[in-house]
């Protein structure tokens, strides 16, 4: 799927949790601080399908667990886009743009296999 066809969906989606939230009269919830709250619920359910899972194992998810992981990853999204609308921010341009500012601040020559925050390189 091309980025064209990406921010569309996005754009759609968006479009379809405006309507879902109006049909229940939830917009009057849908506050950035009740729904960023919403959001760190769901990514902390999400936490906990990995938290005693070894990190080297933790990609191998059991097929019983992949629907639940699933629908924590969906509630996320959601409440993110959700959230953007808002806020009125654009979703896809702020990951390019974050994505732009990471590149400086971690150049791949500099960074390579190395967890480190970029406040820790030495210049």
């Amino acid at each position: 799927m091309g980025n064209q066809q990406k921010l569309a969906s996005i754009e759609v989606l968006r479009d379809r949790l405006r309507t879902f939230a109006k049909e229940r009269d939830w917009d009057q919830f849908h506050t950035p601080k009740n729904l960023s709250m919403a959001l760190i619920a769901e990514a902390a359910e999400l936490v906990e399908h990995f938290q005693w899972v070894d990190g080297d194992k933790s990609h191998l998810l059991e097929e019983k667990l992949r629907p639940s992981v699933e629908e924590e990853l969906a509630d996320i999204f959601i409440y993110l886009v959700r959230i953007a609308d808002k806020l009125g921010i654009d979703l896809y341009d702020a990951a390019e743009r974050k994505i732009a500012i990471n590149a400086r601040k971690y150049p791949a020559d500099r960074v390579r296999g190395s967890a480190k925050k970029y406040t820790e390189y030495e210049d």
